[in-house]
């Protein structure tokens, strides 16, 4: 038996003073999917490679999800204790991932299979990335060291020991193998390379306990996160300070690239996420989130939003149209392999099968058992229609498609068509919501036109509100088409009045405070 969908209803966000290109881009991703892990998600990263699968870090697994249909891909579950820092490489085949068994693993995507396990922590293993050349990993651990491992080999080739409490944060250099940089929570931000011995390069102070760090493209700028600020490095010029960015009011927790780089996205406890240009760190977007964020992560393409709160929701946003190309299944051992279903993978399934055993909402259950009439009169119970007005109309929208609107408004019943009538009348003016209850009040016209004059005294009045309502909102149309005239006249004689040299002034474009 097939599994009924629920009705999704779109939630409007309130409407800005300002509307920029950025505020419309990211305004493109739809209503937010959530998914339910075991523990706080401490860690989101997708795969550089389409179909671009999300992994997840929770609990003692990882969870590799389809970015498209919300589904478990994969299910890593060889762990005993908790897991930190799943990371792909490059080509989308190999995961790393620490976690408080002291050790980095190394996964096969396809197959599931462990290929490497290094030993040599003595603490909780936090963040592990591959080098850009894939041939090795950095790990940053608890145990206040910071180690390099060679993949082929299976071997520590070096250990940096320059920090004096929790190595929390780390990075690769996109650009250089041998580069990488650390951030512990002695407030200290060091940068190595490997062709120079165990010392760091340069080391920089960044105010507060340092919880994330990230390069940009160019390998040359570094943005570190702790406490509510960003501060931005020119690591080529031995770590000179260039800007202090505070937009945050909280912790900040996590960062990620995205638009190939030009934007940086920052989420926080103060339960936000912000975007910024890159170009002067200034916030393009903000997204408000219900609980404390921990982990972020996008999509190459910027198809895919997913945020990683402490609650252990993660909360996906996909842009409307996407599209997902199902890759063939191919292990590094071998051809293309069946599932393999372990003990994690069957307790995964049981799990995932309650999550879908939710309390479907009681409209839905009307909806379900075709009680038209019943869902109506629930969606227009004061406590439905005043607080969530998006519901009320999502669900009319239902009933016209299933061409049940009609049929439910057949009863005469004057208290279910007043409460209709008004609710029409309050929010007609909307815009979200005018096209959707226009064709809801032509179908109540249908019903009543041949009894208009025998009906309730209620219901006729509330017939007379809505004409004087219909009659402003044409008045008020012929007035802003007659302004939006007058505008254009006086645009066009501005225009041909204008003075031509003024053409080729290059705008004012405002710089971030420089500070050293």
């Amino acid at each position: 038996m097939s599994h009924f969908k629920k009705t999704n209803a779109k939630i409007f966000a309130k409407s800005t003073g300002k509307v920029t290109s950025d505020t419309l881009y990211w305004k493109q991703l739809g209503v937010p999917v959530l998914l339910k892990e075991f523990g706080t998600i401490n860690t989101i990263d997708f795969s550089p490679v389409e179909p671009h699968y999300f992994a997840v870090s929770s609990s003692a697994r990882v969870q590799i999800y389809n970015p498209i249909t919300k589904q478990v891909y994969k299910t890593l579950s060889k762990f005993k204790e908790n897991t930190y820092g799943a990371t792909f490489r490059s080509d989308g085949q190999l995961l790393c991932c620490g976690g408080d068994e002291s050790q980095v693993k190394v996964f096969d995507v396809a197959s599931r299979g462990i290929l490497r396990v290094f030993k040599g922590h003595t603490r909780s293993v936090r963040r592990c990335f591959f080098t850009s050349d894939n041939a090795q990993i950095a790990s940053f651990s608890d145990d206040k060291t910071v180690k390099v491992w060679d993949l082929a080999q299976e071997k520590e080739v070096y250990s940096f020991n320059a920090h004096d409490d929790y190595v929390r944060a780390g990075a690769v250099s996109p650009v250089s193998p041998s580069t990488l940089v650390s951030g512990g929570y002695d407030k200290k931000i060091n940068m190595f390379d490997t062709r120079t011995g165990s010392n760091a390069v340069f080391t920089v102070e960044h105010g507060s306990p340092v919880e994330c760090l990230i390069f940009l493209p160019s390998g040359g700028i570094l943005i570190s996160a702790g406490g509510n600020e960003l501060r931005v490095w020119d690591v080529l010029c031995s770590g000179r300070l260039l800007a202090r960015v505070s937009h945050h009011h909280k912790t900040i927790t996590c960062l990620a690239l995205a638009s190939n780089g030009s934007r940086l996205i920052s989420g926080s406890l103060d339960r936000h996420v912000k975007i910024y240009d890159v170009s002067n760190y200034k916030v393009v977007h903000n997204i408000d989130y219900p609980n404390v964020v921990l982990s972020v992560g996008v999509s190459a393409d910027d198809a895919t939003l997913a945020v990683g709160m402490v609650d252990g929701i993660v909360s996906v946003k996909q842009r409307e149209g996407a599209q997902l190309k199902e890759p063939k299944e191919k292990s590094l051992f071998g051809p293309s392999v069946r599932r393999r279903r372990y003990v994690g993978d069957k307790m995964a399934m049981k799990v995932k099968d309650n999550d879908d055993k939710q309390v479907t909402s009681k409209f839905d259950v009307c909806l379900r058992k075709f009680q038209y009439r019943k869902a109506l009169e629930r969606i227009l119970l004061p406590y439905v229609q005043n607080k969530t007005p998006e519901v009320t109309v999502s669900i009319l929208q239902e009933l016209i498609r299933r061409k049940g609107l009609h049929n439910a408004l057949l009863v005469k019943d004057d208290k279910t068509t007043v409460a209709l009538l008004k609710f029409i009348l309050k929010n007609l003016g909307h815009h979200q919501f005018t096209r959707v209850l226009i064709d809801v009040f032509n179908i109540v016209i249908d019903v009543y036109e041949d009894e208009l004059d025998s009906c309730s005294p209620e219901v006729f009045a509330n017939f007379k509100k809505l004409q004087q309502k219909i009659h402003e909102e044409e008045e008020l149309t012929k007035d802003l088409s007659s302004l939006g005239g007058a505008i254009s006249l006086l645009l066009s004689a501005a225009a041909t009045n204008a003075n031509p040299s003024l053409a080729d002034v290059p705008p004012i474009v405002p710089s971030v405070a420089t500070q050293s």
